[in-house]
C-alpha cells in the first residue's frame, strides 16, 4: 500500500463532511460566518464602505454570437462551478440555485451574500455546474426536512456554529464511518431518492438554459473523494447530452478513478457520451500522474487504456493554483512560479507539497514514457482552466471582480486580505476553458474537447491558436491562413508523425481586448531520449526586444494607485514560424505555446486600493495573466 493511501486511510475519520472536505478547514472558518442578523448587517455595511470605483472596471458588454465556420471559432466557458446545491458552499453561506448560476453565466449581475457584487464583463459562452455528487441531496433534504431527524442533521449546515460542529466531528470519530456519510441515518431509500431528485434537478437546469448556438450547457458533476490535508483527486464528468446514467456514480459507489470510468461506462447506455477532467494536479500529494490509484494499487495496461479513453483534459489552472510546472524536478523556466500554491515535497513529506507526479507538465513528459513502454500514451492530454468557484459566479476570473471562492469566506475584502492559518491570499480568480469549434453547441464543443482543441487561461478572453507540420507554410505569420494550417497540419491537440525535417509550429495570438497587451509568446518543449524525459523553453515572439533581438523580461511599469497598465508596452498581437533547432526524430515529443500579457494589478492590490491600504507585500502586486494551449506530439521514426 503506497504512503498516500496509508496517510489516507488513517485520516478519514475526520476529513469528511457532507462526504469531502476537512473538518479542520471548516472548523478555522466557522469564525467567519455571521450567525445573527447584527452581525449580518455588519458584513453589508463593511461591504458598502469598499471603493469599488477606486480602480478602472471594464464596462459590461452584450452577448456577441459568431456565425458557425469552418475555421472555428473560439468559445470560453467555465466547466467547474459549483451552487447552492454544493453542500460546502451552501455550508459557507451560498445561498444562489442552479437558475441563478446560469443566469450569472449569462450575462445577469448579482450580489453574494456579504452584498458584494459580482459580475461579468462578457457572458460566457458555455458552463457546467458540477456539484458534489456526494453531496447529492443535503442541502435539497435541508431545505425543506422531511422528519424531524433530518431537521436535526440540517443544523450544523443551515446555522453553522462550532459547538454544533464539535458535536457532529465527535460523533464522526466514535461511530463507524459508514454511518455518517449521510443526514438520512440507515435510511438508505430515502437517501438514494434525495440524491436522484438532485441529479434530476441539475440535468433539467442545463437543458433550461441550453440555447443551441448562443449559450451551451452541459449535464455534469464532481466526483470527489476525501484526501487527507484537503488533497484532491477530484473530476468533473462532463455528458454530451441530456443522454446520462440515472444515477450520478459518487465516491461512495466507486473506490478510486479506475471505478469511476467502469461504473459510468457501464450505467451510461445508448447514446450516452461522457469525458471526465482532474482538477488540482498540484494537490493531490502526487496522485494526478502516478502509477497507481489512490486505493494504492498499481494501473494495469486495461487501466490506462480506459485513462486514455475517457480524460483527453486536465485541468491545470483554478482558484486553487497553477498545476502546470514546479521549480525542480526538471523544470528552470521562472514562469513556473506563476501563481504557485505549495512548494516543492522535502524528503519525506507526503502532503502539502508537490511531487514529482503532480504537475501537467511532467504528466505530459510521463506520457512520452509510457508510450515507449505500453505502445500507446495515455497521458496524452489537453490543458484546460475553470474557475472552481462556491459563489455560483462562473467564469468570473478577473482579478478586479474577485470576491473570494465561496461566500463568506472570501467577502468581504478584509476577509480576502486575512493573514493566518487560511492564507486566502495564495488562491487566484481562476481560470477559463476555451475551446476550438465550428459552432456554439453541445456536440461541437464536446467534439472539440475529446480531440483536445482546446486551452487554458488564467482569466483573461486572449485568443491563442497553435498548428504544427512539416508542410506547414513558412509565410503563415503574414498570410494567417488558417484554411492552410488545418489542411497542411494539425492543430494543438494533434499528433504528428516524425519525417526527417522538422515540423514548422504556427502560433498567433490576440489580447483580450478588456485587458492588457500581450508581452511574448514561448513554446515549450518535452521529450523523450533512451529513457529519460527532457524539457526546453523557447521565446520565439516578444512584443518588446533589447538591441540583440532577446525578449525583455515582463517588467513593465503598473501604476499601483489605480491599477492602470502601461499604454507603451506589449503588443494587440504576435505571430511567430518556429522551427525546432534540435529536432531529432528518433524521439518522441511534444509542444505547446504558452502566452504572457504585460503586467497588470493582482487581485490582492485591487483589494487593496478598495480598503485604502497599501498592497500587501507577502504576494506580488501585479500578474502576468497567461494561456497555454494543448501539445501536439510528435511520434518518432522507426530508426
Amino acid at each position: 500500500m503506497s504512503t498516500v493511501k496509508k496517510t489516507l486511510l488513517l485520516a478519514t475519520p475526520v476529513v469528511l463532511l457532507c462526504g469531502w472536505f476537512a473538518y479542520d478547514f471548516v472548523e478555522t472558518n466557522l469564525k467567519f460566518i455571521p450567525s445573527t442578523a447584527e452581525e449580518r448587517a455588519a458584513i453589508r455595511e463593511e461591504v458598502a464602505a469598499q471603493d469599488e470605483n477606486a480602480f478602472y472596471q471594464p464596462p459590461q458588454s452584450a452577448r456577441s454570437v459568431q456565425p458557425a465556420s469552418p475555421l472555428n471559432n473560439v468559445y470560453f466557458g467555465d466547466l467547474h462551478i459549483h451552487s447552492n446545491l454544493s453542500a460546502d458552499a451552501y455550508l459557507f453561506g451560498n445561498r444562489r440555485d442552479l437558475d441563478a448560476t446560469y443566469r450569472f453565466a449569462k450575462g445577469e449581475s448579482a450580489s453574494i451574500e456579504t452584498g458584494e457584487i459580482i459580475e461579468l464583463t462578457r457572458p460566457l459562452d458555455f458552463a457546467a455546474v458540477t456539484d458534489h455528487a456526494e453531496g447529492f441531496g443535503r442541502v435539497m433534504a435541508c431545505l425543506e426536512p422531511s422528519t424531524p431527524e433530518i431537521a436535526k442533521d440540517c443544523e450544523l449546515v443551515n446555522n453553522p456554529n462550532v459547538l454544533s460542529f464539535l458535536e457532529l466531528r465527535a460523533n464522526v470519530e466514535n461511530r463507524p464511518l459508514v454511518e455518517n456519510l449521510s443526514y438520512f441515518g440507515n435510511d438508505k431509500a430515502t437517501e438514494r431518492q434525495y440524491h436522484l431528485d438532485t441529479w434530476e434537478a441539475i440535468k433539467a437546469a442545463a437543458e433550461r438554459h441550453n440555447e443551441p448556438g448562443v449559450f451551451t450547457t452541459f449535464a455534469a458533476y464532481e466526483y470527489s473523494p476525501a484526501m487527507v490535508d484537503r488533497g484532491k483527486h477530484h473530476r468533473n464528468v462532463i455528458f454530451r447530452s441530456d443522454v446520462t446514467p440515472d444515477y450520478a456514480v459518487s465516491a461512495y459507489d466507486a473506490d478510486s478513478e479506475i471505478d469511476l470510468w467502469k461504473q459510468l461506462e457501464a450505467t451510461c447506455g445508448e447514446g450516452c457520451e461522457f469525458l471526465t477532467i482532474p482538477h488540482n494536479p498540484n494537490k493531490s500529494w502526487g496522485l494526478a500522474f502516478a502509477s497507481e490509484t489512490i486505493d494504492g494499487i498499481p494501473y494495469t495496461r486495461d487501466d490506462w487504456r480506459l485513462r486514455e479513453k475517457f480524460e483527453p483534459l486536465v485541468e491545470m489552472f483554478q482558484i486553487k493554483g497553477n498545476s502546470e510546472c514546479v521549480l525542480g524536478f526538471g523544470a528552470t523556466d521562472e514562469e513556473c512560479g506563476f501563481e504557485q500554491f505549495w512548494p516543492v515535497c522535502e524528503e519525506g513529506q507526503v502532503t502539502l507539497c508537490i511531487h514529482p507526479t503532480s504537475m501537467a507538465r511532467d504528466g505530459l513528459k510521463k506520457g512520452l514514457a509510457l508510450k515507449e513502454s505500453l505502445g500507446f500514451n495515455p497521458l496524452k492530454f489537453g490543458l484546460m482552466a475553470s474557475t472552481d468557484t462556491h459563489n455560483s459566479n462562473p467564469g468570473d476570473a478577473e482579478e478586479w471582480d474577485y470576491r473570494g471562492a465561496n461566500s463568506y469566506l472570501g467577502s468581504p475584502a478584509k476577509n480576502r486580505l486575512e493573514d493566518g492559518l487560511r492564507q486566502p491570499k495564495v488562491a487566484n480568480p481562476g481560470g477559463l476553458a476555451a475551446v476550438w469549434a465550428p459552432e456554439n453547441t453541445r456536440d461541437a464543443l464536446f467534439d472539440a474537447m475529446s480531440r483536445r482543441e482546446v486551452y487554458a487561461t488564467s482569466g483573461t478572453r486572449l485568443s491563442l491558436r497553435l498548428f504544427g507540420g512539416a508542410d506547414l507554410p513558412s509565410d503563415l505569420p503574414d498570410t494567417g491562413d488558417l484554411a492552410a494550417a488545418y489542411d497542411a497540419g494539425v492543430p494543438m491537440g494533434g499528433t504528428l508523425e516524425a519525417t526527417a525535417e522538422a515540423p514548422r509550429l504556427f502560433v498567433w495570438a490576440t489580447q483580450d481586448p478588456d485587458n492588457a497587451p500581450l508581452a511574448k509568446i514561448q513554446i515549450i518543449k518535452g521529450w523523450l531520449n533512451d529513457g529519460e524525459t527532457y524539457e526546453k523553453v523557447f521565446d520565439v515572439a516578444c512584443a518588446d526586444v533589447d538591441a540583440a533581438g532577446t525578449c525583455l523580461a515582463t517588467t513593465a511599469p503598473v501604476d499601483l494607485a489605480d491599477c492602470s497598465w502601461s499604454t507603451t508596452a506589449g503588443s494587440p498581437e504576435l505571430r511567430a514560424d518556429w522551427v525546432d533547432p534540435h529536432y531529432d526524430p528518433s524521439h518522441n515529443a511534444f509542444y505547446y505555446a504558452r502566452v504572457m500579457q504585460i503586467p497588470t494589478c493582482r487581485w490582492t492590490t485591487y483589494d487593496s486600493l478598495r480598503l485604502g491600504l497599501m498592497p500587501p507585500s507577502d504576494v506580488p502586486a501585479t500578474v502576468t495573466e497567461m494561456a497555454w494551449s494543448s501539445p501536439i506530439w510528435m511520434n518518432a521514426s522507426d530508426q
